[in-house]
């Protein structure tokens, strides 16, 4: 070679490594835990102190999460407004069996933390939940679309947006149709706000919820749940098919 190639050889190394040098980082966008799969059926579980302390003040946390549900007149610590506790006084266990309630879907404040699989497909833009429970479908949007005008549509699922605080999830939902929130003639408005939070274990195995709520229109204080799945690998979940004339049964 040649002294005056070797001279621009020298040269255009010297101008790359400076180019390179000047060049902004690239930064590799955070790694996502992945909650995508089959979760075996939900249960509570007893919250730590130090999530506890993060709820915000008159905040009170139900024990009903998995299975147990409370007994009339008792609403795990919420406060109840004047027109709410009326109306729950009135409840009657043998009117959700009628043909025409027996199968109506609860929201998914309610239906959330029942004893149920789910199915869970995330993607980058959004994430979707198939609830067995009532063949319940979400769609949580992570694109950063706010949530549409509040003269569009409620519905027992909701409109949710979510968004990534670290490996935490966190979903908002507006949007939703009046329905329970304990299984005793408590019943939420279609004002209710209910917001999520979701994260794994350490071994990605145990999928963990927190959830809280506050409707201004029927409650005093706000409430919280907290609950949790097993990953449960080459499971599937089953249609609900809720038949009505299951009531039946219940009306001889």
């Amino acid at each position: 070679m040649s002294g005056r190639h070797s001279c621009f050889l020298v040269v255009a190394v010297a101008v790359a490594v400076a180019v390179a040098a000047c060049a902004p980082e690239t930064r590799q966008p955070p790694r996502r835990p992945e909650f995508s799969g089959t979760w075996a059926a939900g249960r509570g579980v007893q919250p730590d102190a130090a999530r506890v302390a993060t709820l915000p003040p008159n905040t009170v946390v139900l024990g009903d999460a998995g299975a147990p549900e409370f007994p009339a007149g008792d609403f795990g610590g919420l406060v109840l407004k004047p027109a709410a506790l009326a109306a729950a006084k009135t409840w009657d266990p043998r009117n959700e069996m009628t043909i025409d309630r027996v199968c109506v879907p609860p929201s998914i404040v309610y239906s959330m933390q029942g004893p149920f699989p789910l199915e869970i497909h995330q993607g980058a833009d959004l994430l979707v939940i198939r609830l067995e429970y009532y063949d319940l479908a979400r769609v949580i949007f992570l694109d950063g679309r706010p949530h549409p005008p509040p003269d569009a549509p409620h519905t027992k699922v909701g409109h949710s947006v979510g968004r990534w605080d670290g490996s935490t999830l966190v979903v908002e939902t507006t949007h939703l149709s009046a329905s329970t929130i304990t299984n005793n003639g408590l019943d939420h408005g279609e004002n209710v706000r209910f917001l999520e939070r979701f994260w794994l274990s350490d071994d990605g195995n145990t999928l963990f919820a927190a959830q809280e709520f506050e409707d201004p229109d029927v409650l005093e204080n706000r409430g919280a749940r907290f609950m949790a799945w097993e990953r449960a690998p080459g499971q599937y979940i089953f249609p609900y098919e809720c038949d009505p004339s299951f009531s039946l049964n219940y009306q001889k």
